[in-house]
């Protein structure tokens, strides 16, 4: 991992957290994950963080405590019964941006960091093998112009199925910002690179999560579900939980991404971190 430099921010980027084995990985370690690594701002994918399939209230709540700054979201995160009774006063969750007009939530927003700095965050999802959602690129075309006039750092999940569509949003986006990742595909990619020396970018981030699974599902109900074309009752699976994410530098004074790695570390890597337990 590279040294931090002094003039930069320091971004984990964690992909979609699946339901409990998740969070509690995420729990355990964010603050030697913080401190080992030097994280300035922490933004998380929680789509998945309830039972595997959307979000709740007290998860929410339980996601704050943990120092999460950010929280994302892609095409389940209305899956709970309620949402529509919290969502719209929990400002550190977003949901796409490119949903239809009127749903519940904010598809992205300004946070400020410990210290004041201020950065950008904006969530839209793809619509190849996904539904007919509004266009993307013409909703981060929108909001990368309104979030520029406040500041140089910008940060962008793209909730996606393909991924040639999730190249062609970290490409429109370049120059634009800071650093472009793709999630919901529960699959890391090792080609974290900087794209024409400015943005940072990732195709897919992989789950936190249970990776002894089927994209964090215990694999028999799915691998049945293939063969029988039949509609099982997927359930969290529990073992081997790893954590997926990226981790992200960037100058504070123009937004350039100077540093990006994907990272799958098991928690056996994790406690080599902890010096506690070292």
């Amino acid at each position: 991992m590279k040294e931090k430099q002094a003039h930069c921010l320091r971004v984990l980027a964690v992909g979609d957290i699946i339901g409990r084995p998740g969070r509690r990985l995420l729990s355990r370690w964010v603050d030697t994950l913080k401190k080992r690594l030097l994280i300035d701002a922490l933004i998380v994918n929680v789509e998945n963080a309830a039972g595997g399939f959307g979000m709740t209230r007290e998860i929410y709540h339980e996601f704050e405590d943990m120092g999460v700054d950010v929280m994302t979201s892609g095409n389940h995160i209305y899956d709970k019964k309620g949402y529509d009774e919290w969502m719209m006063w929990a400002p550190k969750l977003l949901r796409p941006e490119n949903f239809p007009s009127g749903s519940p939530g904010q598809g992205y927003g300004l946070y400020k960091l410990a210290g004041g700095f201020e950065i950008g965050v904006l969530n839209i999802i793809g619509r190849t093998f996904m539904k007919p959602y509004d266009c993307p690129f013409r909703a981060a075309d929108r909001v990368l112009a309104e979030l520029r006039e406040r500041t140089p750092v910008i940060f962008v999940d793209f909730h996606g199925e393909a991924t040639s569509e999730k190249m062609a949003i970290g490409w429109y986006c370049c120059n634009r910002a800071s650093a472009v990742w793709g999630t919901h595909t529960h699959v890391p990619t090792a080609d974290a690179r900087i794209l024409e020396g400015f943005t940072g970018y990732q195709t897919d981030l992989g789950m936190t999560g249970p990776y002894d699974s089927i994209i964090g599902m215990v694999k028999e109900p799915v691998i049945d579900g293939f063969i029988t074309l039949g509609r099982n009752r997927f359930e969290v699976a529990r073992n081997d939980v790893r954590l997926g994410a990226s981790l992200i530098d960037v100058d504070k004074e123009t937004g350039r991404c100077l540093h990006i790695e994907g990272l799958l570390l098991t928690e056996e890597q994790l406690a080599k971190m902890d010096p506690y337990t070292n």
